[in-house]
């Protein structure tokens, strides 16, 4: 893992690499947890929300005990209880807050909330405590290929109720996954409203110590092996930016190497990366890849 000391005063637009061999990267309830796609394209998608989680995660797991790195987004969370939390440290009325009540819960949850400085998060819902716009903001990934989800089918030796056992040894299962899929994500850190929340330069070195391994966190058997392959930072020294994001993007490609029709591995495409001729006061850190 490299450790990534960027200026926190300045913007970052970064791209992101990570791949999938013979698993479910993101499934989609609303199809049966069939990996997303796209169905124009069959381009596989992973939505920023699992991303984050990953990170969430991984910030959790790391420095989750100490001050102003509590995660407000936790499995099976009741957010109302997180605003509630906030007036009841700082003493105030949840029932009947005025806009100086709200403005100081929402710092109190930035504050203390690393997700929430980072992400931003709704907190206007029952229990009041504003809302917030964070300074880092992903897209969705999208593969840069055709992706196959497949249902395959499984087995098991054990039975799930005692009636069944007489007449049966096994049932069966599904499971999805995608044969291969490398996919291309997009983020933005934004330092103007890195000011607003109180992200500071330890909360954007943590990020990209969890962007690179939260990954690591989250094995299971219907992710399959998942990896982060590259992650290139372009950083600008005019906070407004000095060059649009998806200029310096078209700067990154990743295409299949010759003879490759169906990848299955990293080593089927060649990354490569424009670095001549950057816009002024535009750098480029390769963390990875």
């Amino acid at each position: 893992m490299s450790d990534v000391h960027l200026d926190p005063k300045k913007r970052h637009d970064f791209i992101y690499l990570f791949d999938v061999e013979d698993g479910n990267p993101n499934g989609d309830p609303d199809a049966g947890n069939l990996p997303r796609v796209d169905p124009e394209t069959m381009q596989g998608l992973v939505t920023d929300v699992a991303v984050k989680r990953k990170i969430r995660d991984y910030v959790d797991a790391s420095v989750g005990d100490d001050e102003d790195y509590k995660i407000y987004m936790q499995h099976q969370g009741v957010l109302n209880d997180q605003h509630q939390r906030a007036y009841d440290e700082l003493d105030l009325d949840s029932d009947d807050p005025d806009r100086e009540d709200i403005d100081e819960a929402r710092a109190w949850m930035c504050q203390n909330f690393y997700d929430v400085r980072t992400f931003g998060a709704v907190m206007s819902t029952g229990v009041n405590a504003g809302q917030v716009r964070g300074p880092m903001q992903l897209t969705f990934a999208r593969s840069l290929d055709p992706v196959v989800p497949m249902d395959v089918s499984i087995t098991r030796v054990a039975i799930t109720r005692a009636d069944d056992a007489e007449n049966k040894e096994t049932e069966m299962g599904r499971k999805a996954i995608v044969p291969y899929g490398l996919y291309r994500g997009h983020g933005f850190y934004n330092p103007k409203l890195a000011e607003d929340t109180g992200f500071g330069s330890d909360d954007l070195r943590l990020f990209w110590q969890a962007l690179q391994m939260g990954w690591e966190l989250d094995r299971s058997a219907s992710r399959g092996f998942m990896a982060l392959r590259g992650l290139y930072v372009f950083s600008h020294e005019d906070p407004l930016g000095n060059a649009p994001a998806h200029t310096l993007f078209d700067r990154v490609e990743a295409d299949l190497t010759a003879d490759v029709e169906a990848p299955r591995e990293f080593d089927h495409y060649n990354v490569t990366i424009d670095e001549k001729g950057l816009p002024d006061g535009v750098t480029l850190t390769r963390v990875l890849g």
